[in-house]
């Protein structure tokens, strides 16, 4: 304990220098820090849930040198480099069968950074990535003392109260649609698709009637919030969560006996005309006009048009630059110098030029190349498939609340995952967190002795 008993002392002459100096007041500051060190060191799982509960809110902080999530981020990267060089942490729990497609995919990144189009741009792309890498290490050699409970209760409670501020306040809308504390309706929804199957865990293991209210009104409010967003992706999304759940939960919907059919029809005829009404005109015209797709029409809605554009693009990188690409972040750039920037730029600010693909896979491949993109995809591919590996690893030991937990995670996780197709966000947080956690929940599904089996 010599080494934090030294950082200890020195924060607390960094505290007495303070009280000194012309900054007195900045002397609690420092005090709250060193508690907040002492704690994390304790419990540094507690960190990363307060990472993922600060996450949706990032945007009141944007503008900030140092929010709550970096200085959280910063504490557990020092304590945990600290507790790995005391042995306090064992060097095996950065073992994961994830990085036998990172450590190439990074490669070939670094390979693509160097032959980039745009070093600044690459440049800032890599310090974006950077941060959901650290994310991904501080998950693998903490994640497997994290409450899984405790952090489906976050994150359903963060993105509620974000959806509350969404639904309730123009201010964090735009143009009508809901943004929450983010500036894309699309990347707020993502969010939203991430808590829903856990907000419905809780309700399913709620232990009364009155916490069983409390999470079915988040859930509903989530609900609300993705309607508000007017996302259409986020709607299909939904859709493929919801049934999942649905079948994944077959043998309880086979409980349902005759006389329960009337009151759940009855609930269906309210419901729906409802949440039809309650549906914004907008949201209801945008879902309309993806029937409205096709090969040699001239696409009615600026969205899709926009989208269809990214992809000629996109597909023009690849087939000019298939093994390296054009340099991470550089999609902007060169869709900027097409007529499809201009034609969709009209009456708009000049910045509006430079757009990302909206589609993480097409940006990945048309940026760092096709081996990149396919070990981009891997990657995600080998995390569902780690979840299922060990929700069928808690069932062989009979252990279904695991398989439940393990199953509703899964579905996260694939939520995240299918909105990387409408959306730009490789440095997604709860992408690489739970990419992290996917190799920890198998291993530890699998070391579980059969003997601690639930009967």
């Amino acid at each position: 304990m010599i080494f934090p008993l030294s950082i200890i002392s020195l924060l607390g002459l960094v505290c007495l220098g303070l009280l000194a100096s012309p900054y007195p007041f900045l002397a609690p500051g420092a005090v709250l820090g060193l508690v907040g060190v002492a704690v994390l060191y304790r419990k540094p799982t507690w960190g990363l849930l307060g990472i993922v509960a600060l996450l949706p809110f990032e945007g009141l902080f944007k503008d900030s040198a140092l929010s709550g999530s970096k200085f959280l981020g910063l504490s557990l990267v020092l304590i945990l480099m600290l507790q790995l060089a005391i042995h306090q942490l064992p060097p095996e729990r950065l073992r994961s069968n994830i990085w036998r497609y990172l450590i190439w995919f990074m490669l070939l990144y670094l390979l693509s950074t160097l032959n980039t189009d745009d070093m600044a741009m690459s440049m800032g792309h890599l310090r974006e990535l950077s941060v959901g890498l650290v994310l991904f290490v501080i998950a693998l050699l903490i994640g497997r003392d994290l409450n899984l409970d405790l952090f489906a209760k976050l994150v359903t409670l963060s993105v509620t109260m974000t959806c509350v501020l969404a639904i309730f306040s123009i201010k964090y809308q735009d143009q009508g649609r809901a943004t929450g504390l983010l500036e894309d309706p699309n990347g707020f929804a993502m969010l939203i698709a991430f808590a829903v199957p856990l907000g419905l865990l809780l309700v399913i293991r709620s232990p009364n009637l009155l916490h069983r209210l409390f999470w079915g009104g988040c859930f509903v409010l989530l609900l609300g919030g993705m309607t508000k967003t007017e996302s259409r992706s986020g709607l299909v999304v939904l859709f493929l969560s919801m049934a999942i759940g649905a079948w994944h939960y077959r043998v309880e919907l086979k409980r349902i006996r005759p006389r329960h059919l009337g009151f759940a029809m009855l609930g269906m005829v309210i419901v729906i005309p409802l949440a039809i009404y309650a549906m914004p005109p907008g949201y209801i015209a945008r879902i309309q006009s993806l029937s409205i797709l096709s090969a040699g029409a001239k696409s009615q809605d600026e969205s899709l048009g926009r989208r269809a554009s990214y992809i000629v693009v996109g597909s023009q990188m690849i087939s000019e630059n298939p093994l390296l690409g054009t340099g991470p972040g550089t999609f902007p750039m060169h869709y900027a110098t097409t007529g499809y920037a201009k034609v969709f730029s009209a009456n708009r600010k000049v910045g509006d030029l430079y757009r990302r693909a909206h589609n993480t896979y097409l940006e990945i491949f048309s940026e760092l190349g096709i081996p990149a993109g396919l070990l981009f995809v891997g990657m995600l591919v080998l995390g569902l498939y780690n979840l299922i590996r060990a929700r069928r690893a808690w069932l062989q030991r009979n252990n279904r609340e695991q398989a439940d937990l393990l199953t509703h995670l899964g579905i996260s996780f694939l939520s995240l995952t299918l909105f990387l197709m409408f959306l730009s966000a490789p440095n997604q947080k709860y992408v690489w967190i739970m990419l992290a956690l996917t190799s920890v929940l198998r291993l530890k599904a699998e070391e579980a002795p059969m003997q601690e089996a639930k009967a």
